[in-house]
């Protein structure tokens, strides 16, 4: 009779579930008992703490590879497939690796196995769903991030510009206002164009160096939002002002 030896492979995404250890262990638990059902062999428990699914560049990942392109395990264990990875592309890595290796991929909520057809094509359609759920809410987050910065609000632990108080947030907004002043008698007037303008009124970022295009980009949809008169004109004028940088760029004109 043959013995099939198995590997368990857990992990957490951040590092308050990595800290409490109360998922990892309740993932532990479950391999354990699903191994014990089949009547499995479990070698151990490979754990990544801390650790996001977006790529399998993980030192428990790493491991658990190892040991199934040297066949040392006759399967890999976790107990849900976003366990071991939330992306299409790396998990057609370990599909290949599984089906070159002939080490089994099993899902215990999912009571998925890469051992069969079915299950490998089920474990490709749930791994699509898992990187679609991922990129949804990624997307939740920056239109969340969108309406806070519009309403003004903080959006991390540093303040956006002009948001400070004292003598820098004072002069942030003194430079936000000459941007103003300067869209309202142009609004055409090219980023460069602002950057130059500040830097000659002695308007520097916080780090004390000249502003940036990309940094007065962001002062001026700032100031767009809080006067929608200058959005249409002014979006024009940065669109102009990237497409004749595209330009240089192609032309071998800019550095």
């Amino acid at each position: 009779m043959t013995c099939t030896t198995v590997i368990g492979y857990v992990r957490v995404s951040s590092e308050e579930q990595a800290a409490s250890g109360l998922s990892i262990e309740a993932q532990r638990e479950r391999i354990r008992a699903y191994c014990h059902a089949r009547g499995w062999v479990l070698a151990d428990i490979v754990t990544d703490a801390g650790w996001s699914a977006s790529t399998l560049e993980r030192p428990g990942m790493e491991k658990v590879r190892t040991l199934m392109r040297t066949q040392l395990v006759d399967a890999v264990v976790a107990v849900k497939l976003d366990r071991l990875t939330r992306s299409v592309r790396d998990l057609h890595t370990l599909l290949q690796l599984s089906s070159d290796s002939g080490v089994g991929l099993v899902s215990v909520t999912e009571n998925l196995d890469t051992g069969s057809a079915a299950g490998r094509l089920m474990v490709t359609m749930l791994a699509a769903m898992a990187e679609w759920e991922r990129e949804v809410i990624a997307e939740r987050t920056v239109s969340a991030l969108a309406v806070k910065r519009q309403r003004g609000e903080r959006v991390s632990r540093f303040a956006s510009i002009g948001q400070e108080d004292g003598e820098r947030g004072e002069h942030e907004r003194a430079a936000l206002d000459i941007v103003r002043q300067q869209l309202e008698r142009d609004t055409r007037a090219s980023l460069r164009g602002i950057a130059a303008m500040l830097e000659e009124n002695g308007y520097r970022n916080r780090a004390g160096r000249q502003y940036h295009a990309s940094a007065v980009q962001r002062m001026v949809r700032r100031i767009v939002a809080d006067h929608p008169h200058l959005g249409r004109t002014t979006i024009a004028s940065v669109a102009v002002d990237r497409v004749q940088r595209i330009a240089a760029v192609v032309s071998g004109v800019a550095a």
